[in-house]
């Protein structure tokens, strides 16, 4: 006669065990994603380099340069006495650098940006395009623009690099005075 012997793990340490294992495995498992998770990611494909002819250059004032324009038409401006904001844009009209004057108007920083932005924009003294309205009055519409004397255009090779716009001065012919005073001073 043999004896049948029954596994002398009870109901309760087979459940226990089982318990343990599911935990154990689960617990590699998600050592794995953690691991993985810790591994650095590929590096992005690299950008296709483009045709040298699909390229061109262009020239912009440095922040230094901008500056001491800036600077050269506030001091004109403020040697006379008068109160206003210079700002300096670059070639796509965005605005580099802008001073405001002690005691400048309210008015007169938008006024010296859309000065300095239509300079640059049609690469001409605004004086000069406030005098082409009467053939083409349209031109005021066009958005950021500014048709009264005060802005001043830079150029390089001929080509237009940046604006220069003053505002605040009782007359446009001094703005633009002092806008040429910013011209000049890159020149040295």
């Amino acid at each position: 006669m043999t004896k049948h012997t029954r596994n002398p793990m009870s109901l309760r340490a087979r459940l226990l065990t089982g318990t343990v294992a599911a935990a154990a495995l689960g617990a590699g498992t998600f050592g794995a994603i953690s691991a993985n998770a810790a591994e650095p990611a590929p590096a992005p494909a690299a950008a296709a380099a483009a045709h040298p002819r699909d390229l061109t250059q262009s020239t912009h004032l440095t922040i230094d340069a901008a500056t001491r324009a800036a600077q050269a038409a506030l001091d004109a401006a403020e040697s006379e006495n008068q109160r206003v904001t210079v700002a300096v844009v670059d070639r796509n009209g965005n605005t580099v650098v802008t001073l405001r004057g002690d005691g400048a108007g309210p008015q007169s920083y938008e006024s010296a940006v859309r000065k300095a932005f239509t300079a640059v924009s049609w690469n001409a003294p605004t004086s000069e395009l406030a005098e082409r309205l009467k053939s083409a009055p349209n031109l005021k519409d066009i958005p950021g623009t500014l048709f009264l004397a005060g802005g001043a255009p830079v150029a390089a090779k001929g080509a237009p690099i940046a604006g220069i716009g003053v505002a605040g001065a009782p007359s446009g012919a001094l703005d633009e005075k002092f806008a040429q005073a910013g011209v000049a001073a890159l020149a040295r």
